[in-house]
């Protein structure tokens, strides 16, 4: 797997297709890595130059000691677009991915054509929460987080009916790095760019799942609501719906980027 350095990290990245195609980047949420995007990448491929990394701390990526920051997050993002010699690209990311996505809208819009952001909020949960789970992980690891995360992430008929889905991804995060998932809690802790929304004027897409418990419909037209140029997509999808109703979340995704 290629890696370059970013900052202080080493980011694990992958391309398929074409480098003469559009380029999209997807960022992975909070406790996964890029492989939660093959769906995505097996429908775009063919006509994009697909880019997927795993988050600082996530997946093959390094773990360096955190806490981490968003501006962090968003940099390694810019700084793999240079490493890569991509001028401008979309991006789609998910839950702390989408924050990212964000981030760099507000920061890089020279960048990107499109911004897609999926199943997040401008501000994601309190900062308490995100603190005490971080102490939590550093102490007991990531087992009891990997326990209780497939009814945060996904719909109970889904879960019933896609065992090896859900339990793969479980797996995943109960082998991730303890500090790196720690340290992106913190950077979610303090992650709040809600006053910096009315900024944006890069073309946003807002993905926002109906049964999602952990960034809402709600968390959603907020963002709508204060984005110029933004347009919101419901899913009938919990926390991760890209894995969850992939086929629609394909078509929003692919209708979207073609304008």
């Amino acid at each position: 797997m290629p890696k370059f350095t970013s900052q202080d990290a080493e980011i694990n990245y992958q391309t398929f297709g074409d480098t003469n195609h559009p380029a999209i980047v997807f960022s992975n949420s909070l406790g996964t890595k890029y492989s939660m995007w093959q769906l995505q990448i097996a429908a775009l491929q063919k006509d994009y130059y697909v880019v997927c990394y795993d988050t600082r701390g996530h997946g093959a990526s390094s773990a360096p000691q955190g806490p981490y920051s968003i501006d962090q997050l968003g940099t390694d993002v810019i700084q793999l677009l240079d490493h890569l010699n991509i001028k401008k690209a979309s991006f789609c990311g998910i839950s702390m991915g989408g924050l990212t996505g964000q981030w760099l809208a507000i920061h890089h819009p020279d960048h990107f054509n499109h911004v897609i952001v999926c199943n997040t909020a401008a501000k994601i949960g309190q900062a308490q929460a995100w603190n005490e789970r971080a102490a939590l992980v550093r102490e007991q690891g990531l087992k009891p987080i990997a326990d209780t995360a497939a009814s945060r992430w996904f719909t109970e008929p889904f879960i019933q009916s896609n065992t090896a889905i859900v339990q793969s991804l479980s797996n995943d995060l109960g082998a991730g790095s303890p500090e790196g998932y720690a340290s992106c809690c913190e950077a979610l802790a303090k992650a709040d760019v809600r006053e910096e929304l009315a900024s944006i004027e890069v073309p946003v897409l807002i993905i926002a799942g109906q049964q999602d418990p952990v960034t809402t419909v709600e968390d959603g037209q907020y963002m709508l609501d204060r984005i110029s140029k933004a347009q919101l997509f419901e899913i009938n999808a919990s926390h991760i719906s890209n894995i969850e109703q992939p086929e629609a979340f394909n078509q929003a995704v692919l209708k979207f980027v073609a304008v």
